[in-house]
């Protein structure tokens, strides 16, 4: 669950197991669910999430789709629109969850809330199946438990040993702190009586599991705002045990284990609370020595608006059936190179770089179309799609199309090599060569290019 403002301890959200009546377990085909060791043909990455913004103009509580090649970049699908979204409980979810079953499909859980109403204590979660998260079926919210008390943060394992699914999610337990329970299941239909899973004696939620790594399996947690880890060679409810410092970034929660499809490195992504859902992600390659080190936010780019996210390998054939399903955004943002918390936005039509996030957000997405001075690029407004970025004495702003040969030239730019990195990209001046679009003291203008600071603030990624 993803709100700094929802409360720790609840004495009405208490569990009393021992009057939870037990559900006979259901049969269907076996699972492979959480942070498993990837499949061989896997070669990319799916992130499910909802969105919140500051002011609201970007908060869905829908399912949103996003695919990598490398789980740091994320192309948002369908227009960083929903693809599904809830038709009961609370007619919205929250805290979403994607994984492969064993017979090569998915399924996805999340909790049955909408917004931030933390005394809906829905005792239900939402579940779909989906061949290949282009359709989703079997609608259904199998009830965890039958006392009034939430079911937040729903995720899966595959416990070899029972031969069922593991299904964890955080509520209240009969002391009256936040837990993790679990049931256990064969098809996410029909469950198991609830048990906890893991108390360590204070508040956790958002369990997160990577199950037989090297023998062991590790468990991260919220607690107090920040990631925890836990370490078990068993699955067993009430064997974990904490291991790891508190790792953080401001107000922490939500974290995701992701293991590169292409290295021994492991990533653990987070979302903060404050402000909006920022994520930022840590690495390691020892996740046994349960020490992390910050990815520097250069490295790795959220889809826009994302909250409490989940991240699942895919094949590459995945990976392209979803883009050309749901198709990638008409629209790019620009993200400072050495302020990489910032994009490119217009704000009373100047144009400036701004820490994410923002609203209105859409002040940030832009139309790379052709120059309009008949070469190179031109950045047209989304939300003001007469308007373009052009320089006017050296600054740059936000202004309508005059029609003019003068403002065309003002509004093209050539895009290079990144002057400070390579890879990234620069943005040369089509009607004056020796300057470069850069920003000062967060302004952007266009300006000659010759020291270092002045080719890292000439310099940006192209993403979204």
């Amino acid at each position: 669950m993803s709100d700094t403002s929802r409360p720790a301890r609840t004495p009405s959200r208490r569990l009393f197991l021992g009057m939870a009546a037990a559900v006979p377990l259901g049969v269907a085909a076996e699972l492979t669910l959480g942070a498993s060791p990837a499949r061989a043909a896997d070669s990319a990455y799916v992130m499910g999430y909802f969105t919140e913004s500051p002011n609201g103009t970007g908060t869905d509580y829908g399912l949103h789709l996003a695919v990598s090649t490398d789980s740091r970049h994320w192309t948002p699908l369908n227009q960083n629109n929903p693809v599904v979204t809830p038709t009961q409980g609370a007619g919205g979810l929250r805290d979403p969850f994607i994984m492969r079953k064993r017979d090569g499909t998915f399924v996805v859980l999340a909790t049955d809330l909408k917004g931030t109403d933390w005394g809906y204590n829905s005792q239900y979660i939402h579940v779909w199946d989906s061949t290949d998260l282009r359709s989703f079926t079997n609608y259904r919210r199998p009830r965890l438990h039958g006392m009034t008390t939430h079911s937040w943060a729903p995720e899966a394992f595959w416990d070899a040993g029972r031969g069922r699914y593991a299904l964890l999610y955080s509520s209240v337990n009969e002391s009256g702190h936040n837990v993790l329970m679990v049931n256990y299941t064969a098809d996410f239909r029909t469950v198991s009586s609830p048990q906890v899973f893991f108390d360590p004696g204070y508040d956790v939620i958002d369990g997160n599991v990577a199950v037989g790594v090297n023998g062991v399996n590790y468990l991260y947690f919220k607690r107090e705002g920040a990631l925890v880890g836990a370490r078990s060679t068993s699955l067993n409810p009430g064997s974990f045990t904490p291991f790891t410092a508190p790792v953080s970034h401001g107000g922490t929660e939500a974290p995701i284990l992701v293991k590169s499809l292409t290295s021994n490195t492991w990533y653990l992504w987070a979302d903060t609370y404050t402000p909006n859902g920022v994520f930022y992600a840590w690495q390691t390659t020892d996740l046994a020595a349960g020490t992390w080190t910050p990815l520097n936010q250069r490295d790795y780019t959220q889809p826009v608006n994302s909250k409490h996210g989940t991240i699942a390998p895919i094949t590459s054939a995945e990976y392209t059936n979803l883009v050309s399903a749901w198709g990638a955004p008409a629209w790019i943002r620009l993200k400072s190179y050495n302020h990489p918390d910032r994009y490119v936005r217009h704000a009373n039509l100047a144009a400036r770089i701004d820490p994410y996030p923002f609203d209105p957000y859409a002040d940030a997405q832009w139309t790379l179309v052709p120059g309009l001075a008949g070469a190179g690029v031109s950045f047209r407004s989304v939300n003001y799609p007469t308007r373009y970025l052009r320089h006017f004495t050296y600054e740059v702003r936000l202004d309508p199309d005059d029609g003019t040969a003068q403002f065309a030239q003002d509004a093209t730019f050539h895009r290079v090599a990144g002057l400070a990195d390579s890879t990234w990209s620069s943005f040369r001046s089509h009607n004056d060569s020796s300057r470069y679009l850069r920003h000062a003291g967060f302004l952007l203008r266009t300006d000659p290019v010759s020291t270092a600071t002045d080719r890292a603030d000439a310099t940006f990624s192209v993403g979204y």
